[in-house]
């Protein structure tokens, strides 16, 4: 428009003077609008580091831990005017659990105990299902309910018994539980199999199951397929092959979600800083 018509124009029509426009031209940017800048360089910069996942919350905990003080209504109005956002979860319910069997189950301690006050007092499992362009690929995976850590896990394209018991053994290898730890699954065909269930009595570990068709008695492990599907490329893409699904998989779970992403329930820690700062307690305690 400034090309096609006189400033005088401009400023007749628009009911401003020239003054006042040459003012407006030539005045420098204000305090504040030099520290959105800033701040929003940072924001952007902090979003891609968490590949495109974090909102607001989540990034003013980034800029928090990198000593920049903000509130979280600013970082949402200048994600929302760089047109930045994070990830909204979708509802996927996989359906990969077989209760028709007619082996004995275990009841659903869980729901009767307090929350897990440590590491290692309860663990959750699962399994979900992950399309590919050769197939489906099945994950379980086992996570600690008090540092949400996934802290073993396990692929392959059947839903053999074989699968859950990979996962634990992963689990096992890496934490070395103490009887008394309470493994809780659902009433799925793999949880009871004989094999699997004589490796955890051999542990000492304290079995729970969760109700008939009741996904809300495993919440903690619906909450992460949902979070995994969500932020990882799996969301926007189909591998071309279970073993580039598989590989998708690592590098969510051991390089951003237990070492990076921050959870609300921790108090915006990821699960391994939840740990390490569970670790640093003790040592002051002793």
């Amino acid at each position: 428009m400034k090309g096609e018509h006189t400033i005088e124009l401009l400023c007749e029509v628009l009911g401003v003077s020239r003054s006042g426009y040459y003012r407006w031209l030539t005045a420098k940017p204000s305090a504040r609008a030099k520290q959105d800048k800033e701040l929003a360089e940072k924001i952007v910069e902090f979003h891609a580091q968490s590949r495109g996942n974090y909102g607001a919350p989540r990034i003013r905990h980034d800029l928090e831990e990198a000593g920049i003080q903000t509130s979280k209504k600013r970082c949402a109005r200048l994600m929302k005017e760089r047109g930045i956002r994070g990830r909204k979860k979708h509802r996927r319910k996989p359906r990969t659990t077989d209760s028709r069997h007619s082996e004995p189950v275990a009841p659903n301690v869980l729901a009767l105990m307090e929350p897990p006050t440590a590491v290692n007092q309860v663990w959750v499992t699962d399994i979900t299902y992950l399309e590919t362009g050769e197939g489906w690929l099945y994950l379980a995976a086992i996570l600690d309910a008090f540092s949400r850590k996934i802290i073993g896990w396990a692929c392959a394209p059947t839903l053999a018994a074989l699968l859950v018991l990979a996962a634990w053994r992963d689990a096992v290898a890496r934490r070395k539980p103490s009887p008394g730890l309470l493994h809780h699954s659902d009433r799925g065909c793999q949880y009871v199999e004989q094999g699997f269930v004589l490796e955890l009595n051999q542990l000492g570990i304290a079995r729970s199951m969760s109700r008939a068709g009741n996904c809300y008695d495993n919440a903690m492990m619906e909450s992460f397929w949902s979070t995994l599907k969500t932020e990882s490329e799996l969301d926007s893409t189909i591998p071309a092959t279970r073993h580039d699904a598989e590989l998708a998989v690592f590098d969510y779970i051991e390089t951003f979600y237990n070492l990076k992403r921050r959870h609300s329930s921790l108090g915006y820690l990821s699960p391994v800083a939840f740990e390490k700062q569970l670790t640093k307690q003790d040592i002051k305690a002793a």
